[in-house]
C-alpha cells in the first residue's frame, strides 16, 4: 500500500467547489485509512470492518460519504457490495494523489496493510478450493484443443503489445485475459454473471498485484459504461450462451470508437458430450456465423486464426480467434493515453 504499488496519476483539473467537496470528505482519519486500502483494490464492507477494528454501520456511513463525493464508487456483485478508487475522473485521481503523499511506514498503515494481507490471503485459499474442485472438468477440456500457452502466444500476436486505455473482460471467469493483456491497460473491468467465478479472479488478480474492478452482471445488459473500452474480450464465452449474437451486440456498445473485439472460441465440432457435462449451448461457430454476428453489430473483421488440436493426444477442438474493430474514428483522447 505505498507509492510504488500505484500507477501514475493523471493531471485532472477540478472546479473549486468540487475540489472543496472532495477534501472535505476525504479529511478523517478513517477515511484516509480506508482510501489508502481501496488503491490497492476493491474491498467489501466486511473487509473494511475486519481491517480496520470498526464497526459495520460506522464504515458504511464514511463509505456513503466518500462515494456521494465522488471519491470511491460501489459496485454491486449479488448480496455484496465491492467499494473502489473512482479512477476514471478527478476525484479518483485526487485519492491517488492524497495516498501517495502518505508516509508508507506509518505504522496505522502498517497495520492496515498487514490486515489486507490477511484478508487477501483467505480469498485466495476460499478461491483455490473452489477452483480444486472444478480442476478435474476444465483439464478435461483443455486436453482436447492446442494448450494454453499455444493460444496465448497467438492472442498476444493478435493483439500487439502497445499500451491503451482501457480493458472490458467478458465472462472473465478465473481473470487470466486480465492477467495475461491487463499490464498493458491503465483501466480493467471484468464481468461475470458467476459470483464464484469472481471470488476466483479476485483472489488470482490480487495474487498479481493487479487492480481490476469486477462485476456481476448480464452479459446481456452490460453494467458498464458504453463507448469507453479500448479492447473487449469474449473468451470462450460465447458456446455457453442461448443468444451469441445479442452478446456481440451488447459489446459491441462497451467499444470505444476505434476499439477492438478479441473473440476466443471453438470452431465447428461434434462434441456432443459438452451439452450434457459441461452446459455447453452452442457446438463452435463457423467463419459465416461470427462474421455475420460482427457486421450485425457494426464491427468490421480485421483478423482471424484457427488453431488446430496436437495431432497426437487425440485433441478434437479447433481454437478460432477473431478480432475486429469498431470502424469509427478515434476521438483525440484516445491517441493520447
Amino acid at each position: 500500500m505505498g507509492p510504488l504499488s500505484l500507477p501514475p496519476v493523471p493531471a485532472l483539473p477540478m472546479s473549486l467547489e468540487a475540489l472543496v467537496g472532495a477534501l472535505r470528505a476525504a479529511g478523517e482519519d478513517t477515511r484516509i485509512r480506508i482510501l489508502a486500502l481501496l488503491v490497492e483494490g476493491e474491498l467489501t464492507v466486511s473487509d473494511l470492518t475486519d481491517i480496520l477494528g470498526q464497526s459495520q454501520p460506522r464504515v458504511s456511513r464514511h463509505l456513503k460519504l466518500m462515494v456521494e463525493a465522488g471519491l470511491i464508487q460501489r459496485s454491486r456483485e449479488g448480496a455484496w457490495a465491492f467499494f473502489s478508487v473512482a479512477d476514471r475522473d478527478a476525484a479518483g485521481a485526487l485519492v491517488r494523489t492524497l495516498v501517495q503523499r502518505i508516509d508508507a511506514s506509518d505504522a496505522v498503515l502498517r497495520g492496515d496493510r498487514d490486515r489486507l494481507r490477511a484478508v487477501r490471503a483467505n480469498r485466495a485459499e476460499a478461491a483455490e478450493a473452489y477452483f480444486s474442485k472444478h480442476a478435474a472438468e476444465w483439464d478435461k477440456i483443455r486436453s482436447l484443443h492446442a494448450s494454453d500457452a499455444v493460444v496465448e502466444d497467438a492472442l498476444r500476436a493478435a493483439i500487439g503489445d502497445a499500451l491503451f486505455g482501457s480493458l472490458l473482460d467478458l465472462g472473465t471467469g478465473t481473470g487470466r485475459m486480465i492477467s495475461l493483456f491487463g499490464p498493458q491497460a491503465r483501466r480493467r473491468v471484468g464481468v461475470d454473471a458467476s459470483h464464484a467465478m469472481l471470488a476466483v479472479a479476485r483472489a488470482n488478480l490480487e495474487r498479481d498485484s493487479m487492480p481490476v474492478e469486477l462485476r456481476q452482471g448480464d452479459i446481456y445488459a452490460l453494467p458498464v459504461e458504453r463507448d469507453a473500452f479500448d479492447l473487449v474480450i469474449l473468451h470462450q464465452v460465447l458456446h455457453f450462451l442461448d443468444d451469441p449474437a445479442r452478446a456481440i451486440r451488447e459489446a459491441a456498445h462497451a467499444l470505444a470508437p476505434g476499439g477492438r473485439m478479441l473473440i476466443v472460441d471453438f470452431a465447428p465440432h461434434d462434441l456432443e458430450f459438452l451439452r450434457e457435462t459441461q452446459a455447453h449451448r452452442r457446438l463452435g461457430f463457423s467463419v459465416a456465423q461470427i462474421d455475420g454476428w460482427l457486421a450485425e453489430a457494426g464491427l468490421r473483421g480485421e483478423r482471424r486464426r484457427d488453431i488446430a488440436p496436437p495431432v497426437r493426444g487425440g485433441g478434437q477442438l479447433t481454437v478460432s480467434i477473431v478480432v475486429a474493430r469498431d470502424p469509427r474514428p478515434r476521438r483525440a483522447e484516445q491517441e493520447t493515453r
